[in-house]
């Protein structure tokens, strides 16, 4: 079944054109991504298909009665809402439904209201999406439900954007770059998420992993022509490989037969037949064919790299808290030189603050930062670049000089220095305000290379990076030959480039973890199976325990004991066998609000009364060892 069907689309900026005539469309159970360049247009076909903005031709058609939800890079949210208010604005249905039941909870002596709105709960069958969307808003670190929107950091309005997304459960959800401000931990929960749930996806992102793990067809945008690709990630690097080796064959082709046609157009004589006035026609074309090239450049990252003496940094007992938090509690740590270092944790556990202790942007409360003599910090922050009004690119270069020291004694000019950044002499006189998220970002990365650090610092560089930018990053960075600490969500970036990881735990606690993300993943899931498998057996073991008293071992107790032990073990069984009944009926779809609460009381007596008697079951086969 179609859902959303986009014909000849096409789009320019004065003489700037992102795109011409586009078409594709997206079919139930698709989940595509489209990858391009930065500034080709991706964000602006999101903004086009979701009616934020409008082609110069071309139109979007929509299959009819179906709901879509769309998330943009910066949500436009309601700053005067709450979180919870902002969640019930949506015009589903359900959620207008359990709102109502809500408010009426609030007020339970409005006997008829509360009536009205339980049966309406039933009606619709809302429980089970009551449910999910706190399942949805617990994930995404949502808790606050009376939080202030305007108050809300930028990366809890693009949580709770993707939240309300989500809720709305869409036939076709349009994402652009989803995982920003996500952490690992959010991140591997969403796509779990996308695999379960039957809904249509078209998304930007730079997320490989996530490409990999969600996508069933990629859309690629080069050159200004659109590629289809049947499969995930890894199909697409594949068949592109075979695409751009067979367009180089057929090139080769193309400019062969130009230069024999060449020859014989200037064999003519003046006189034209009219087979000759048709080969002529034929000859513009495949000169236009052989004229073709690929706009293949990429980034070059270049470096004068400062030496680096034998003292790098050291960290000694250094503390930092917050009120109700703490970030470090007397950390320690000494630096090698080349070390490559990831830093993981789940939002709020002061990834960010530690880097700015360590670049003296913010002070520990107590222990020390000894930097080395020779060190020089390239620091790469999320806040990224801030020109001054109307500044230009170029501007933005030669506040670090006209000329910029390269390797080897060599030097570059700011113009060409921004051309190896992929900004042509055109480009490099557009505002910095005009400029896409993936260029900013990609200028910014520049800022902080040409000041030659031999420390650097990157906190989430991956972000609105195209794929192409990230793989020349990746490779340089691998080549870099100083010290690097990375935090960063993109895994597949961070199991290329560092070798061990500071893992952040909370409350001060932190991991120093040999290996890099995937690595640490397998730990922790091995972690996981451990502990069931431990548990497994000391069930086991109690059970074997419990058959092996004989009736001579009993005969140590006295008669009312022995008697109790008896009973114990049968009520335990019983108990197990209500257990066992009670959680079955949690699978009822047509269990009211009130009978959840009744039953998980229920639950919670037995599994309290199990461990009670279990424990006096225990009390008394020690006195039998005895």
């Amino acid at each position: 079944m179609n859902l959303l069907t986009v014909q000849n689309i096409s789009k320019s900026y004065g003489e700037r054109i992102l795109f011409q005539d586009l078409s594709f469309g997206v079919n139930n159970g698709q989940k595509i991504a489209l990858i391009a360049k930065n500034g080709t247009g991706k964000t602006s076909i999101l903004n086009i298909m979701s009616g934020d903005d409008t082609p110069d031709s071309g139109q979007v058609n929509y299959r009819k009665d179906i709901r879509v939800s769309f998330l943009a890079q910066e949500p436009n949210l309601n700053p005067e809402l709450t979180v919870e208010e902002t969640i019930f604005a949506s015009d589903n249905e359900i959620l207008k439904v359990i709102h109502s039941y809500e408010k009426a909870l609030e007020n339970p002596e409005d006997t008829d209201t509360y009536q009205a709105a339980f049966e309406a709960m039933e009606r619709f069958n809302a429980w089970d999406f009551e449910t999910l969307y706190k399942q949805i808003l617990f994930k995404l670190k949502l808790e606050d439900l009376n939080a202030k929107v305007g108050l809300l950091s930028g990366g809890q309005k693009k949580r709770l954007a993707l939240a309300n997304a989500l809720i709305n459960k869409p036939d076709l959800l349009v994402l652009d770059e989803p995982t920003n401000h996500l952490d690992l931990e959010m991140i591997e929960w969403l796509e779990d998420y996308f695999a379960k749930e039957n809904m249509s996806l078209f998304m930007v992102t730079h997320d490989r992993y996530f490409l990999e793990r969600v996508c069933n067809e990629i859309l690629e945008l080069d050159n200004g022509q659109l590629y289809p690709y049947k499969g995930n990630y890894s199909y697409y690097l594949e068949k592109k490989e075979a695409r751009l080796e067979q367009e180089a064959v057929e090139q080769h082709k193309s400019e062969r037969l130009f230069k024999k046609e060449l020859d014989w157009m200037r064999r003519q004589p003046k006189a034209r037949t009219t087979k000759s006035k048709s080969r002529i026609d034929d000859f513009q074309t495949i000169k236009e064919k052989a004229g073709q090239r690929r706009k293949d450049h990429e980034v070059q990252l270049e470096i004068n790299m400062e030496r680096m003496g034998s003292k790098i940094l050291e960290l000694h007992k250094i503390s930092k808290a917050f009120p109700e938090k703490t970030i470090l509690d007397q950390f320690n740590y000494t630096f090698k030189k080349g070390e490559r270092i990831g830093i993981i944790g789940k939002n709020g556990t002061g990834k960010s603050t530690f880097l700015n202790i360590l670049t003296g942007k913010d002070q520990p409360d107590a222990g020390k930062v000894v930097i080395g003599d020779t060190i020089k910090f390239g620091y790469y922050t999320q806040k990224g670049i801030e020109p001054k009004e109307g500044q230009k690119v170029i501007d933005i270069i030669r506040d670090f000089g006209d000329f910029i020291p390269l390797k080897k004694g060599r030097q570059i000019s700011a113009q060409q220095l921004l051309e190896r950044f992929l900004f042509d002499r055109k480009k490099q006189y557009d505002f910095v305000d005009k400029l896409s998220g993936g260029e900013r970002k990609r200028l910014y990365l520049c800022t902080v290379l040409i000041q030659n650090p031999n420390f650097l610092i990157l906190d989430e560089p991956t972000n609105d990076l195209d794929i192409v930018t990230l793989n020349v990053l990746e490779s340089f960075l691998l080549d870099f030959p100083g010290c690097l600490m990375v935090v960063s969500h993109d895994r597949y970036f961070m199991d290329k480039i560092v070798d061990h990881l500071f893992v952040f735990k909370g409350d001060g606690l932190i991991e120093d973890f040999p290996g890099n993300y995937s690595d640490y993943r397998v730990y922790e899931d091995s972690k996981v199976a451990e502990e069931r498998l431990e548990k497994a057996e000391t069930n086991k073991e109690a059970k074997i325990t419990a058959d092996s008293y004989t009736k001579d071992k009993r005969k140590t107790l006295s008669y009312m004991e022995q008697k109790e032990f008896k009973n114990l073990e049968k009520e335990i069984e019983k108990l197990e066998k209500k257990k066992v009944e009670i959680q079955q009926q949690f699978t009822d779809a047509g269990l009211t609000g009130e009978q959840i609460d009744e039953l998980s009381i229920k639950l919670q007596e037995t599994m309290d009364s199990i461990d009670q008697k279990t424990e006096r079951w225990f009390e008394l086969s020690a006195m039998l060892e005895d």
